[in-house]
Parts: C-alpha cells; structure tokens; sequence
C-alpha cells in the first residue's frame, strides 16, 4: 500500500470513528469538528481534525478556545498523528499532551467467529444495556442521558451485543458499520466477571454481524496503556495499527 493509500485509509477509519459517535452539539470551525457534549469523556468534549483543507492553527484555537469559555469549560484538543497541525502552537500556549490512544484494524477476511448463542444482538441497547454501561463507567445522570442521545443519533446500522448472567447484563459492546468497516465502540465487562472471555465474546460476535453485513475490516480506538484491552484486541486480528492520537490541554487531569 502506497503512503497515499494509507493515509486515505486513516482518514477514512477516523471518520468512521466519529461517525460511530455522533453528537448533537458540534460545531465546525475552519476545518476542525468542536464537540462538546458535557460529561467527563474526551472525545465527544473535543476539537477534531477533519479530511481536507484546515484553517491556521493560531486562529483555529483563538476561535476553539472562545467557544468553549462560552460554554463555561476548558478547551480540549485531540491531535492524531495523521494531522499534527496544531500541536506545536498548543505546545508553545501551554497545552500538555496525555491519554495517548491507539487505532488499530483488523482485517475480517482471514477470520470467523462462530454463532455464541449466549450472545444476544439488538439494533438498540435495552434499559438494562445501559445501566450496565452506566454502572461499568461510574457514570451520573447526566452523563447517562448524553450517552443514551448519541446512541439515538447514530446514522448507521449498528448491534448492540451483551451477555446476561443472572439475567443481568455482565457484558457488552456495540459495533456501527460504516461503508465495508464495523466500528467496535463501548466495550467493558463489569468488574465482578472480568476474567472469564466475556468481551472477547461480545467483540466477536460484532465482528461476526459485521461480516455479514458487509464489512472488509473492523477498526476501533483504545488507550495505549490499556495492556489487558490490547491483549484482547490483538486475540481478535486488531493486528495493524494506523495511527495514535493524544489530547491536549492546559488542565490534563
């Protein structure tokens, strides 16, 4: 693959990435996606780089920097490898870079998953999907509501994967395909049943629906010091990584 190819591809899994986690409050700015959707997580609290033409940097976080103090928060910025534009003035307005996270992908030719009949798909999560998930990140009311509103808004077939014990959701993950890639999002086991395979079962069975609906590849984004994520990923053909990102910001913690 040419580094022409290879960069198209990055773009194209970067889209995908946030078109798997759509917001209902963004904003462009000179060729950069704002999110900002409230609650604790970075990326959906973040600017974005976007394909094609991208506005000077120095005016780029003037502008970013004055939404955000409307909004009555600190300015966030992720910086991916594939478009480092910002990240020497950041560094110069005193900006630190942390949570490093990596995009890997997985080829789905040369793999098959069997049919895990413990493993239940939906094309929504069910109220006790989400409570699991809410459960799993310690998250509030708030947070919960924003996540439930992305899920709501994604444009793209998508499968909502858990497995029960007890009747109650220990483990889950979603997958939303977009063109010939499935996107794994959201994967977490609740911390009492960690240990026994269960989000390798959740993430193959997304893999297997992906498939089957088409797609040539999975693509998914994880924290570069998540050893046990990676493991696991790794086990499942998330062999080839495209690129890293990290954040920046003048208050990392």
């Amino acid at each position: 693959m040419s580094a022409r190819e290879e960069e198209a591809l990055a773009w194209t899994v970067e889209e995908a990435c946030l078109n798997a986690w759509p917001l209902p409050c963004q904003r462009l700015v000179g060729g950069y996606l704002l999110r900002a959707s409230g609650g604790p997580s970075r990326r959906p609290n973040s600017v974005n780089p976007l394909r094609g033409h991208r506005a000077e940097p120095e005016a780029v976080i003037a502008a970013c920097e004055a939404a955000y103090a409307g909004l009555g928060r600190p300015a966030l910025f992720r910086v991916p490898e594939i478009a480092p534009d910002l990240d020497a003035s950041l560094e110069r307005r005193g900006y630190t870079a942390f949570g490093r996270s990596l995009t890997l992908l997985a080829d789905l030719a040369d793999h098959a998953w069997p049919p895990d009949p413990e493993v239940t798909l939906a094309p929504s999560p069910d109220a006790d999907w989400l409570a699991a998930r809410a459960a799993l990140n310690a998250a509030d009311s708030e947070t919960s509501r924003v996540y439930a509103e992305m899920i709501r808004t994604i444009l793209l077939p998508k499968a909502f994967a858990a497995i029960r014990r007890d009747g109650a959701v220990a483990a889950m993950a979603y997958a939303a395909l977009d063109r010939d890639l499935v996107v794994i999002e959201s994967v977490g086991t609740l911390e009492a049943l960690r240990g026994q395979g269960l989000a390798r079962r959740v993430v193959a069975a997304l893999l297997r629906w992906g498939r089957a609906e088409g797609a040539r590849a999975a693509c998914l984004q994880v924290v570069a010091d998540n050893a046990p994520a990676r493991r696991l990923y790794a086990g499942l053909g998330f062999a080839r990584e495209l690129f890293s990102y990290s954040y920046r910001s003048r208050d990392p913690a």
